[in-house]
C-alpha cells in the first residue's frame, strides 16, 4: 500500500457529526472538558459547531416550548 492509500491516523480525522454533536450538547450545558475543547479547535471547522449549535438552540427552544403548551393543556388553561 503506497502512502497515499493509507487511511488517515485516528490522530489526523476530522471530527464526525458524533463527536461535533456531543461538543456542541457539552458546551451548551457548561461541561465541555478542557481535552475535548482542544480537539474541537485542532480538528473541527467552525462552520459545522456553528450550525450545529444554531440547530441544537432551536430543538431546544422547541422542546420547551413543547413542555409549556404540554403543562397548560393538561393544567386545563
Amino acid at each position: 500500500m503506497s502512502e497515499e492509500q493509507k487511511e488517515p491516523a485516528p490522530a489526523d480525522k476530522e471530527l464526525g457529526l458524533k463527536e461535533m454533536a456531543q461538543s456542541v450538547a457539552a458546551a451548551a450545558f457548561g461541561v465541555q472538558s478542557g481535552k475535548n475543547r482542544e480537539r474541537d479547535f485542532s480538528k473541527g471547522k467552525p462552520s459545522h459547531f456553528i450550525f450545529l449549535g444554531l440547530a441544537f438552540t432551536l430543538v431546544f427552544i422547541l422542546v420547551i416550548f413543547g413542555v409549556v403548551k404540554l403543562v397548560l393543556h393538561l393544567a386545563g388553561v
